[in-house]
């Protein structure tokens, strides 16, 4: 195949889904950054913008549902009702308005791949186990995700193969340190909140069913083992959760912060405290990003294990259920998350250091 690298200088990574899994794709932006030098547009969902905002090798980010009402790219036109429904000539001549050389779909999505098709997109990558990749893409890449042993951030940079060759084969501490995010500057009134001669710590119970919860009634012991001298403690998630985690966001140990914050704010607010305890949710790989403490508790049922969706970061600290439980399909009775103790997870906190801010 001729080398179609020196020819490449703006690609689009598509990833339209939620925060943890655009966090795990930023590493491949650095690599595209690093390895061709060119401009790199991030195609997602409106909801993650403040996510892809934190990360300097992006260039552009496209919000793929206001392309899709409003057939524009432009961001302010966004609450502008279209007269007439838009059409996939529209959405796909915005995309044509990018000039991308290549685009990348991290995560299979048919509305995109046949729109970047139907843009003329040069190279346009996909994995071959969409079947819809067949027509829409004219590179696939042979990638089973559920069954591979290798990290989530490791599988995407694999789909820059095409481009890249064996330089996407890279290990997990050669990923990390393509991982580039540079948190919002915190608010005066968030730094208010920090105690600076404890361990200020943030708790997000809740994952809003993406992923293996731990109990409540754990997240309450765990509080009560901990030294409250040393630690302020946050209870953190919408609003919807602070309701859904009530006993832990009632509790008089802790300081309820449930939907105090957009997600810009709460970025940045994760990037100045000392740790966090969650589930694998999207905060944790915020704070692991922002290089801070990321206490992370698992299931070790595939795919949704510790080896597939640790944080990337510096400090990292994963605890690991010991046993996978019938349950595991039904995330609000997951007896293998229950199995992950308390006083562990307490012990590893007081071994903990502050970080500086």
């Amino acid at each position: 195949m001729p080398n179609v690298t020196a020819k490449l200088q703006r690609i689009i990574v598509s990833r339209t889904d939620a925060i943890g899994d655009v966090v795990l794709t930023l590493p491949l932006v650095g690599l595209l950054r690093r390895e061709l030098g060119c401009e790199v547009i991030f195609l997602g969902k409106r909801y993650t913008q403040p996510v892809v905002a934190c990360c300097p090798d992006v260039a552009r980010f496209v919000d793929w549902e206001n392309l899709c009402r409003t057939g524009s790219l432009d961001a302010s036109e966004e609450e502008a009702a279209p007269s007439k429904p838009v059409s996939s000539r529209q959405v796909a001549e915005a995309l044509r308005q990018l000039e991308a050389d290549a685009i990348i779909h991290v995560l299979p999505n048919r509305a995109v791949a046949r729109a970047a098709r139907r843009a003329k997109i040069p190279i346009r990558i996909g994995t071959s186990h969409r079947i819809f990749h067949w027509p829409t893409c004219n590179r696939v890449v042979r990638l089973s995700r559920r069954r591979s042993n290798l990290h989530e951030a490791q599988l995407n940079l694999l789909l820059a193969d095409p481009l890249l060759g064996d330089r996407c084969r890279l290990s997990l501490d050669e990923v990390r340190a393509l991982m580039h995010f540079v948190p919002p500057v915190a608010s005066p009134a968030m730094r208010h909140l920090l105690d600076p001669g404890r361990f200020n710590l943030v708790l997000h119970p809740k994952s809003n069913g993406s992923a293996r919860e731990w109990p409540l009634n754990h997240y309450l012991r765990m509080v009560d083992d901990l030294p409250l001298e040393k630690f302020k403690i946050f209870v953190c998630g919408t609003a919807d959760e602070g309701k859904q985690a009530a006993p832990l966001a009632m509790s008089s140990d802790v300081v309820n912060l449930c939907g105090q914050f957009s997600l810009e704010e709460y970025i940045a607010f994760l990037g100045i405290v000392d740790g966090i305890v969650a589930c694998s949710t999207g905060p944790l790989h915020l704070t692991a990003a922002a290089g801070r403490h990321a206490v992370g508790l698992y299931t070790s049922r595939r795919p949704m294990h510790s080896g597939r969706w640790a944080p990337l970061g510096p400090h990292v600290h994963i605890f690991d259920s010991k046993r996978v439980c019938p349950g595991c399909d039904e995330p609000k009775n997951c007896l293998c998350m229950a199995d992950i103790d308390s006083a562990d997870v307490a012990s590893a906190l007081c071994s903990l250091p502050k970080l500086d801010n």
